[in-house]
């Protein structure tokens, strides 16, 4: 399954954010619990209608939206 036919956006579903198609999870809650450290096996185990497959999409969709001509300025907090 392409990542096209995994990640889907819909403004009547979570207000137009992507998603894993057929599910309400967003891309950006998959991203949060990665970053807080949790593992994959740790997101299938909480959502099991999520798979291996979909959560490699939600990362490559993060890489292809970080990789756009839009630059994100980031404060470094000292």
């Amino acid at each position: 399954m392409s990542q096209e036919q995994v990640i889907s956006s819909n403004p009547k579903v979570m207000m137009g954010k992507p998603v894993i198609a057929g599910t309400r999870i967003t891309v950006e809650l998959i991203l949060e619990k990665l970053a807080a450290g949790e593992t994959t096996e740790q997101i299938l185990q909480a959502h099991p209608q999520l798979t291996e497959e979909a959560i490699a999409a939600a990362l490559r969709f993060a890489l292809e939206v970080l990789r756009s001509d839009v630059v994100y300025p980031v404060e470094i907090a000292s």
